[in-house]
């Protein structure tokens, strides 16, 4: 996908951009997936090292390049919008959360410790009918 950049400029290669950040994140995910087999208790989160992975790549080229630029600019300039639909949500049903909010935060904690004491319960029932490792 090809776009004209600024007045002068050369085309933009927005999926090329696209392409280059996705694969970083995916390199970082791999890496981490890769690094926890070895090491089951490293801990680090995949997009985080895929980022590092991209800041390396952008040492090494000089920078970003305009597509790359532009891509990545209009991305972040745009990323509020994920945000919309649950600040709508709490001006549309403010009066509500106002009148049950504390029962509603109650409903969560409670509902997320049930939900956790099962999956524990049922990890342990599994783990105890599994036959143990001899080596």
């Amino acid at each position: 996908m090809i776009v004209s950049g600024r007045q002068g400029s050369q085309p933009l290669n927005i999926a090329g951009a696209l392409a280059t950040l996705l694969a970083c994140q995916l390199a970082g995910e791999a890496s981490v997936l890769a690094t926890r087999q070895v090491f089951p208790a490293f801990a680090f989160p995949g997009p985080v090292a895929g980022m590092v992975l991209l800041f390396v790549v952008l040492l090494l080229r000089g920078g970003p390049g305009s597509s790359l630029d532009t891509t990545s600019r209009t991305l972040l300039r745009n990323l509020s919008l994920l945000f919309v639909p649950a600040a709508v949500g709490i001006v549309q049903y403010g009066d509500m959360l106002a009148r049950f909010g504390l029962a509603l935060i109650v409903a969560l904690v409670a509902s997320t410790v049930l939900t956790l004491l099962v999956t524990v319960g049922v990890f342990l029932l599994v783990a105890g009918r599994e036959p143990e490792d001899g080596g």
